[in-house]
This record gives C-alpha cells, structure tokens and sequence, in this order.
C-alpha cells in the first residue's frame, strides 16, 4: 500500500499488505512540537548517575529498513542510562526470511523488530521467540487485541513497539464547525453530511487514488463493522465458507464505494497521498477515509495548530449502536529464546512499556494512535486525534485488529480491486466477487483447502 511514508512501509507489506491494504506498519510522525519537552527524558527528583563502562551490557536488536526509529532510538539511549543496558540497532532490509536465515543457524539477534499478525507464524516463534505468558509484568499492560496479533496457539510472544494506527475518517474540524455538522453515527448520517457540504459549494471527500493503496482504506477500515456483525467472519473467511460478495456485512464495505462516488474531488484519480494530505490541512476536502499516519505528515508539514484542527471518528455502520475503530496494530518487539542475555532481554522489554520509556518514545516520536498498554496516558500535547477521539474508542474497548492481523489470507490485488470500485467501473458486488477470487488465489498458494 505504499508510494509509501516510513509508516506505511509496514502496512502495505504482505500483511494488507498492511496485508491487504498493502502498506501498514511503522509512522512517519514529525518532529515532537518545538520548545517541549517529555518529563520522560529528565527526571529532577531522581538524579540518574551513568553507570561506569564496565557495567554495561550489550544486546543486539535487529530492525526493518523501512521502520520509522527515533521512538526506539530514545527508549535505548534511557535504557542504557537507567539500566545499564546498551542496544546496538542493526538494521536490515524489510524481509522476514532473514529473521528465519538467522534463526534456523543460531543467529538471531537478542531482540527482534517485525511485524505484528498472521505474519508471525511464519517465523516459527514457538521455535525461537520467548514466551511472555509467565511475565506478569509484561502481560498485564498489553491491549486484549493487540495480544491476538502476537498469540500463537495460546502463547504471547511480543510487545508493542510503536504506536497503533488506524483506518477510519479524519475530517476538518473548521468545516464541521462552520456548517454545524455532528460527528456521524450512521452510515447514513455520514452520507447526510457529505451532502450537506456538497450543496455549500464544498469538496466532501478527499480521494488520493494516485496512490492506489490508499482506495483500500475504505473496505479494510470497515471491518470493525463486519466483525460485530458476524464474529465468526474472520474464522469462516480462512476456511473458505465464508465469502464477501455471500455476506451482507461484508459486501456493504464494497458497497459504501458507491454512495461517495459524487463526493471526491475532481481530480481524485490523480491525486497522490502527499496531495491528500495538503487538501486536508488547507480544508480543500472535508473528510478523508485514511489511515491515521497522515496527522504525522501532517504535523511534519504544516506543525501543531494545524494537526489539531483534524478530528477522526469511525467508519460509521448501519447502527448508531455499533460504532468502532479498525486498529492497525504496531510493529512488535520480540525476545531471542536463545539469547545468551535472556536476563538482560527481558528487563528491557518490561522497561519499554514503562511510562518512562513510553514518554521519551513519544516526545521522539509522535503517536499516531494509542498505544497498546494498558494504563498509559498519552501526554497533553499528543495530536488531539489521538489522545482524543482515537483513546475514547479505546477506552471504551469499542476496537478491534484489522482483518490482515487475524488471517494470512488475504486478496493480493485489493488495491486494484478497490481502486476500480471507486473509480466507477465495477460495481460493489462485482468488486466483492472479484475480491473472493483474488483470496481464493491466496488461499492456494497458502496451501489451504479453500471451497470455492
């Protein structure tokens, strides 16, 4: 899914690809806002003395080329200074069979960056990753969801490296305010609104379909709705006896395409992510179905007044009842099982999901969602979008992972799918066929006995 920022680099792997949506992944956010700084990085009570060199201990930490790291690089720089555990990053191109290579020789790093979801079964972690299920430490600050993306067959392997993201309408608060529009609770109401701003000489919604992972933003990001209507989806989906274009909640997510075809913009074919971007922070376009890496570009480009000025709310359903946000879960950390420093591992794990640690990660980078810990608060000068409207959804536990974190299978050519549903040149149904085709391809390479 990516002509792809840092963050997206992740999401439309394999995994949209996000797994389906093709890109998903790590953040680019910006640089925290000029003249503040995190209480994380001193602490005037308690005086921190640096540990002589010979008390240090070294591990080695693997990443992605195409991970966004100054969060990480400020949580290792306080490690070593309240640990005494020094973290030599190496970095290495975006390919999880290198975590494999490694892994089968005995030569893995002692903690490993990759990705969250059904990726992770790939790597064999029962085999090589540390179990966190006897940690209490750890375990009792992780997000229920978040731990079904690192959970295989009842045993946690991962933390949270990064903030969540994710897929749902990020709109101008400017223009809301203007023609005294409420935040949508229905679908309906949602379409309502676009036609209210429509009839006022308004753009109701940004299209940046020159990029064509971003058209899948809309089908991936509603399947929070899909879910609660039918919990068994996802689980019927794998086996092959389930089907979009044979589901009704699963349809309308290809469906919706067809209710905002009259409110893109003009040029929306054309138009790029970057492009998206500048129409939202200048209100040329009221709403934008996008996954909420954009406040990071955002706030890189035009700063903090004009980030803050963004709201996000859900991709509303059919029933003002059953409103929630898809989750884009981050990028994990993963303890080396046959590390030779499991000690020193392990004290770093449960230090990164530490207020400490998770303050000077946000002062060096920006969140672009909550983060998956439990009883974190997101700092005062957060984007308002995330500490906000995004954490209400999260308190309220009204969110769930993305599709791609819960099933390896997935359609290769969602985007493309996507982008000619929304382009007007097939139908809703016509895309979801096309849709069930396209993972029944997935399914076989998979090695899965598919029904047709």
């Amino acid at each position: 899914m990516k002509k792809r920022r840092k963050l997206l680099g992740a999401l439309l792997c394999t995994v949209l690809s996000v797994s389906m949506l093709a890109g998903c992944g790590s953040t680019e956010a910006g640089d925290p806002p000029a003249g503040e700084e995190s209480d994380s990085n001193t602490n005037s009570d308690q005086e921190q003395v640096q540990k002589p060199e010979e008390d240090i201990r070294t591990i080695s930490l693997l990443a992605y080329s195409d991970m966004e790291l100054p969060g990480l690089e400020a949580v290792c720089e306080l490690a070593e200074e309240k640990l005494g555990i020094h973290v030599d990053i190496e970095i290495v191109s975006a390919n999880d069979e290198i975590v494999q290579v490694r892994a089968a020789a005995g030569e893995l790093n002692d903690v490993v960056l990759m990705n969250s979801g059904a990726v992770l079964s790939t790597v064999h972690p029962e085999e090589y990753f540390m179990p966190l299920n006897d940690e209490a430490e750890i375990m009792e600050k992780l997000d229920e969801n978040y731990i079904q993306s690192v959970t295989l067959d009842g045993v946690t392997y991962g933390i949270p490296q990064a903030s969540s993201q994710a897929g749902c309408v990020l709109y101008n608060k400017e223009i809301y305010e203007k023609y005294q529009l409420e935040v949508p609770k229905t679908w309906d109401e949602f379409v309502n609104n676009c036609k209210v701003l429509e009839e006022n000489g308004e753009t109701p919604l940004i299209g940046a379909f020159g990029d064509a992972w971003t058209s899948q933003v809309l089908m991936l990001g509603d399947f929070y709705n899909l879910n609660a209507a039918d919990p068994n989806f996802v689980e019927n989906y794998s086996a092959g006896k389930a089907k979009y274009a044979e589901n009704d909640s699963a349809l309308k997510s290809f469906a919706k395409y067809e209710d905002v075809l009259d409110f893109y913009n003009e040029d929306y074919l054309s138009t790029t992510y970057d492009d998206g971007c500048q129409k939202l922070a200048d209100g040329e376009g009221a709403h934008w179905i996008m996954l909420t890496q954009v406040l990071g570009n955002i706030y890189s480009l035009y700063g903090e007044e004009v980030t803050n000025k963004i709201g996000a709310f859900a991709i509303p359903s059919d029933d003002a009842n059953v409103n929630g946000l898809t989750v884009w879960m981050p990028n994990s950390v993963y303890g080396n099982k046959q590390s030779e420093n499991a000690d020193a591992v392990l004290e770093f794990m449960k230090f990164y999901l530490s207020d400490e640690a998770l303050n000077a990660f946000t002062a060096a980078q920006p969140p672009v969602g909550p983060y998956c810990v439990k009883g974190y608060e997101i700092p005062d000068d957060a984007y308002e979008a995330v500490r906000v409207d995004m954490q209400s959804y999260f308190d309220q536990g009204t969110i769930c992972s993305a599709m791609e974190f819960m099933t390896s299978v997935k359609g290769n050519n969602a985007e493309k799918i996507c982008q000619e549903v929304a382009s007007g040149l097939t139908t809703g149904a016509e895309a979801a066929e096309k849709y069930d085709e396209d993972s029944y391809k997935c399914a076989i390479q998979l090695g899965l006995d598919w029904e047709r």
